[in-house]
């Protein structure tokens, strides 16, 4: 079988290949990567780019702020801590737990909030030590806390020591032992809040409530609604919504004010600690 032949289609030494010598009789015509005169008249304000090799880029003016415009710039940045659900208007609701002082937090709830609590905590990278009378029941969350690093610590009551709080590594405690906790032995810390959980109100908890810099309330009954509303100074109206609570709702108040907060548990915290409950 004869072999093919095929027309060559370019040729090899004229211009399709190799680019046109400088100087030489090509020289007149203008290089691909050199504007063009109409280009040059539009082109940006100011010095000329210089031609050279390659691409020359944006052709429109460079985004520069004068000075005197960078008063006007501003990065809106909410308030940092645990998000701890929504607010009636459906906006995040978040809730500074760990602060450079010493923090007092009574939770009037169940293990279940507190445990959300907790694990939301330790998400922002602090650590949360549990004193409590029941330790099963805060193991299985302890254990899948941190991704397998020791972030929950359980102990027993007066078992409890110094955690040793610091800028860089806060603590949270948490006290779960029922309606009358025996006297909290550690030493106010900087950078260690103490959260105490209260399954309803007892005896002592009037004077625990009034100290508290910061109160959680879920569902109450209509009596310990009426302590609590004249304890935390709340409007009526307020006070005569917490018997009415669903099991996720809550009612965060301080001295300075008060937030009704819906707690929406995500699909992880559903799978290991089950649904919202008030009791335990």
């Amino acid at each position: 079988m004869a072999t093919p032949t095929y027309q060559p289609r370019v040729n090899v030494s004229g211009n399709g290949w190799r680019n046109p010598p400088i100087g030489g009789a090509d020289s007149n015509r203008r290089l691909n990567h050199q504007p063009r005169p109409d280009e040059e008249q539009s082109g940006p304000t100011g010095p000329k780019p210089k031609p050279g090799f390659g691409l020359r880029g944006p052709r429109r003016s460079p985004h520069v702020l004068t000075a005197e415009s960078l008063g006007s710039l501003t990065l809106p940045v909410g308030d940092d801590g645990v998000v701890i659900g929504i607010d009636p208007q459906n906006q995040p609701a978040v809730l500074s737990v760990l602060r450079p002082a010493p923090m007092e937090i009574a939770l009037v709830g169940s293990m279940w909030m507190a445990q959300v609590l907790a694990l939301r905590t330790v998400a922002i990278g602090a650590r949360v030590a549990v004193e409590t009378a029941r330790p099963p029941a805060w193991g299985q969350m302890a254990q899948a806390a941190g991704g397998g690093q020791q972030c929950v610590s359980i102990h027993d009551v007066r078992q409890i020591a110094p955690q040793g709080p610091s800028v860089s590594s806060p603590v949270l405690v948490v006290r779960d032992m029922g309606a009358r906790p025996p006297r909290n032995q550690l030493a106010p810390s900087p950078w260690q809040s103490v959260l105490t959980v209260l399954p309803f109100l007892g005896p002592r908890s009037p004077q625990m409530l009034s100290r508290a810099d910061l109160v959680g309330l879920q569902r109450l009954s209509p009596e310990e609604a009426e302590v609590v509303t004249r304890i935390m100074r709340l409007p009526e109206q307020v006070g005569a919504v917490l018997p009415t609570l669903s099991d996720n709702a809550m009612l965060w108040c301080s001295r300075d004010g008060h937030q009704f907060v819906m707690t929406q548990p995500t699909e992880a915290e559903t799978n290991l600690l089950g649904g919202p409950r008030r009791m335990d």
